[in-house]
């Protein structure tokens, strides 16, 4: 059985690069991952008065989380940072307390921007607001891709050969940890509950 990867794209821009990067990892990505965007652009900003009742798009968003077996992020930077949409979807996400649909599930950073740094900074930040949330990252090979024209086209097919070597490396890799975490996971639970 393949594992299901939720994929959050940080922009919601109808034109952006990460998002056809997120097509070229669903492209890219070996037999044992299925990728399936879990979208985000219709969540309302957070707030605590929600964790009565939650808004049926931040139930559905929930849902989707806690049906995949693991997440990759694919991020924008914004002013050296992760978009405040995609912060708003970790908060629903990890709410209400007691109910954190990240905690355990193995997830994976990557983002892509014409600057030479590509999103090195707001990588760093979401990696320490998945350590709070208790979702265990893919650490290495981290994935900073450099967008240049026509590097990924609207439909996901990637121009150049290096590239989708390294992201197919880079999902590869992710496979094999998704495998170990979940093992770990459900190992250390049948241990509890034997």
């Amino acid at each position: 059985m393949p594992y299901k990867v939720g994929v959050l794209i940080g922009s919601l821009s109808s034109t952006s690069i990460n998002r056809k990067l997120a097509m070229a990892l669903q492209k890219l990505a070996p037999e044992d991952l299925v990728l399936e965007e879990i979208p985000i652009r219709d969540l309302p900003l957070y707030s605590q008065d929600y964790d009565q009742t939650f808004p049926p798009v931040a139930r559905e968003f929930k849902a989707a989380l806690e049906a995949s077996d693991a997440v990759i992020f694919v991020t924008p930077e914004f002013n050296r940072s992760l978009p405040g949409a995609l912060k708003n979807a970790i908060d629903w996400g990890s709410r209400p307390w007691g109910t954190n649909s990240f905690a355990k599930k193995p997830s994976a950073v990557t983002g892509t921007s014409p600057g030479n740094i590509s999103t090195a900074v707001a990588q760093q930040h979401l990696r320490s607001i998945l350590s709070f949330v208790n979702s265990p990252e893919l650490s290495s090979p981290e994935a900073y891709i450099h967008f240049t024209p026509g590097l990924i086209d609207d439909d996901g097919n990637v121009s150049n050969q290096g590239t989708a070597d390294f992201l197919r490396s880079w999902l590869d890799a992710f496979a094999v940890f998704v495998s170990r975490v979940t093992t770990a996971v459900n190992d250390g639970q049948a241990e509890r509950r034997g």
